[in-house]
């Protein structure tokens, strides 16, 4: 068997980091040993040719951890989609405190 032990990261921040940067756009390139993310900020309201933009972070990674940021992203939008669709259900009401406690 291999080494199975469950793993806990301590990652620390500064505020100014962990406020985090807003992207609208976001472009994905690859390379034989990297993929690379660039995500931007753009003025989609501009109805000229050239769209105008400022990238505000650019973020690359090993294949292996790229095929572990896709997983994850799947799940997360799962759990999103999941959740988003119960609230179009007709029983679903954020205001009732029983609501998925099983009881009426």
């Amino acid at each position: 068997m291999g080494d199975e032990r469950e793993r806990h990261f301590n990652l620390h921040t500064t505020p100014e980091v962990m406020a985090g940067v807003y992207a609208n756009f976001a472009t994905v390139s690859h390379s034989d040993y990297e993929f690379t993310l660039t995500f931007s900020r753009v003025d989609h309201e501009v109805e000229a040719e050239e769209v105008p933009g400022v990238v505000v972070s650019r973020i690359s990674l090993s294949p292996r951890a790229m095929r572990e940021l896709i997983d994850a992203m799947e799940d997360n939008w799962s759990k999103w989609h999941t959740r988003e669709g119960i609230k179009g259900l007709p029983e679903y009401r954020e205001d009732r405190p029983d609501y998925g406690t099983g009881s009426s």
